[in-house]
């Protein structure tokens, strides 16, 4: 599976925050705190990292995410895996 641009995986991030918890999108800013702003748990957390596998074809640690606080640190985290990771099939 081809790399994503930022872009690419802010519009993935929004489906996946969408449909898994119901969260509206056009409330969603990079500096939105999952957290706190958007009532996520770290079990919320690691099934955003799965979904986000399925869409991106690569295969994370949940221990890659412990740090982040806001969308932009997924974000990032994403770009830095997605560019260091070779494909996978993730399902």
């Amino acid at each position: 599976m081809e790399k994503l641009s930022r872009d690419e995986l802010y519009r993935e991030l929004l489906e996946v925050l969408e449909k898994f918890f119901e969260v509206d999108p056009s409330t969603v800013k990079p500096e939105t705190k999952l957290f706190e702003d958007l009532d996520l748990d770290s079990i919320d957390a690691v099934d955003m990292v799965v979904q986000m596998q399925k869409k991106t074809g690569r295969r994370f640690q949940p221990d890659d995410f412990r740090q982040v606080k806001t969308v932009s640190d997924v974000l990032d985290v994403l770009e830095r895996l997605q560019k260091d990771a070779p494909a996978e099939d993730a399902r």
